[in-house]
């Protein structure tokens, strides 16, 4: 994540709560937590803000940070070994980068924002932190995105978005 993609703009962790609760896509993010919860959560994420056509992952990076939207959209694609490409699109109340946080690889796919988009971010360092203070919600996050990963691997169409 570049100084570009910071937000400068106001944002509420209760809006990516409730764009969570109201997703009802293949990969929505089923974290039900309470309020206090999200509150104490977004203690650990740190806000971005991209512009339609901001690459937000490429391809290849070694970087193990998560994504969770709160609007707008994004593409994912990459290049198979044949030359074609295959796209994925996530929307509000999903997650990005859960691949490569799990398995320490690069980045499978490029992630860019097919319109405006605000997302939230954690990386490795700020989870481990709050596994620390908070178990269980650290516990409850991560079962989340294994749901997500676990149901995109299974739809074939949808497992470019394994980033």
């Amino acid at each position: 994540m570049n100084a570009s993609q910071m937000s400068t703009g106001r944002y509420d962790i209760q809006s990516l709560a409730q764009a969570m609760r109201v997703c009802s896509a293949l990969d929505a993010v089923p974290l039900n937590l309470t309020e206090a919860q999200w509150t104490t959560l977004g203690d650990y994420l740190q806000p971005v803000s991209l512009q339609q056509g901001q690459v937000l992952i490429e391809q290849g990076v070694k970087d193990r940070t998560v994504y969770f939207v709160e609007s707008g959209s994004l593409t994912v694609h990459y290049e198979d070994d044949k030359d074609r490409v295959r796209i994925a699109v996530v929307g509000a109340g999903s997650i990005l980068g859960e691949g490569a946080f799990f398995s320490h690889l690069p980045r499978s796919a490029t992630v860019n924002a097919g319109s405006h988009a605000r997302l939230w971010c954690m990386t490795p360092l700020r989870f481990r932190e709050l596994s620390t203070r908070y178990p269980s919600i650290a516990l409850d996050l991560t079962v989340a995105m294994a749901a997500v990963l676990a149901r995109r691997m299974y739809h074939k169409p949808k497992r470019v978005a394994v980033t």
